[in-house]
């Protein structure tokens, strides 16, 4: 994913530029069930799908009073609602782009809510210092996934839970499990769920097509719906195919 990544880097870094109104504040694809649709406030409706992927994400893990760490945060929208909804003692923030920590230490007010720059695979954590550790969308990124995986096993307390969705491309799956393995890790959740991803980037297109009109010159248009994941553009038609694997998993670390 050499070539797209570099692209969509571009794309991270343009929205952290263009958007000085905060109406972007989730990156992710979204998530829908429709056997399940949570309440949210007037504040969050809007991101509705993108929320539903964090709440999809934490739902198998008692938040409550833990403190916890998301590594690849972007502009912070998901661990914002984690904190406001399911109450934990801290909430760490790490993104590798360092205007999306400042826009987010800017704009959320929460005093157990905190942002900082850092690198996924160099976090400058102590050891045993988390209880839950979540990432989404951000580690098919890393040039060096095992030392992302090393560095969460590091910082996670024994009992403690590392959360992680994303998507790889199928001849991928075996090398990521591969550096799962190797880990004290217990496995305690997975789903693969690309017909959900694919469910709400239909649903969700229309407000995606307006933010990219708003957002993008026209001649920019076409790149930044791709990235966006609208309706028949080349990312949504991979994750309809399954040309990506799209999938949750969540492990806990043994004691």
């Amino acid at each position: 994913m050499a070539f797209r990544d570099l692209l969509f880097r571009g794309w991270y870094w343009y929205v952290n530029k263009a958007d000085k109104n905060a109406e972007v504040i989730f990156m992710n694809y979204g998530y829908h069930d429709k056997n399940e649709i949570i309440k949210l406030d007037e504040q969050d409706e809007p991101d509705r799908y993108s929320v539903q992927l964090y709440h999809r994400l934490t739902k198998n893990v008692d938040i409550a009073d833990k403190d916890i760490l998301e590594v690849g945060c972007g502009r912070g929208g998901g661990l914002s609602y984690i904190n406001k909804i399911f109450k934990p003692k801290s909430a760490l923030g790490i993104d590798l782009d360092k205007r999306a920590a400042k826009f987010a230490n800017l704009y959320y007010t929460s005093s157990r809510l905190r942002f900082e720059y850092g690198n996924a695979q160099e976090l400058n954590l102590e050891n045993d210092s988390f209880d839950i550790v979540f990432n989404v969308e951000s580690s098919h990124r890393y040039p060096q996934m095992e030392k992302f995986i090393a560095e969460v096993y590091r910082i996670l307390r024994p009992g403690g839970y590392f959360m992680i969705t994303d998507f790889r491309y199928p001849n991928e799956m075996d090398e990521y499990h591969k550096i799962l393995n190797k880990f004290n890790f217990e496995q305690i959740d997975q789903q693969i769920i690309n017909e959900n991803v694919v469910e709400s980037l239909i649903l969700d297109t229309p407000r995606r097509e307006a933010l990219v009109k708003k957002l993008t010159p026209k001649i920019l248009h076409k790149t930044a719906l791709n990235f966006a994941g609208t309706v028949d553009s080349p990312t949504f038609n991979q994750i309809k195919n399954g040309d990506y694997t799209y999938f949750v998993y969540g492990y806990q670390k043994k004691s």
